[in-house]
């Protein structure tokens, strides 16, 4: 059985921030949220230190393409819909 590896990064601005403390508990809320939901690995992995924009990668493995493709798809909904964070750019890879 093939093991295919999906990763997705997420670039999203954090508006309503004036600090790093702030950002740090928007992003931690909405990461520990999609790794407790789906069972992956999330994190963020660059923009740390500007205040308003984050990019947050998320990693999966699985036998089946069609699930990690479903599985972004969800994410990408529930970033969508957190109305702490605007969605601006998102870039998969699976393989």
């Amino acid at each position: 059985m093939p093991m295919i590896v999906g990763t997705c990064l997420f670039s999203l601005r954090i508006s309503a921030c004036r600090s790093l403390k702030e950002k740090r508990f928007a992003l931690k809320s909405l990461i520990d949220r999609i790794a407790h939901r789906f069972n992956i690995s999330v994190a963020e992995v660059d923009d740390q230190d500007l205040w308003q924009k984050a990019t947050v990668a998320v990693a999966m493995v699985s036998s089946n393409r069609l699930i990690i493709e479903k599985t972004f798809s969800q994410i990408m909904t529930i970033i969508e819909n957190d109305g702490r964070v605007q969605l601006l750019d998102c870039c998969k890879e699976i393989g």
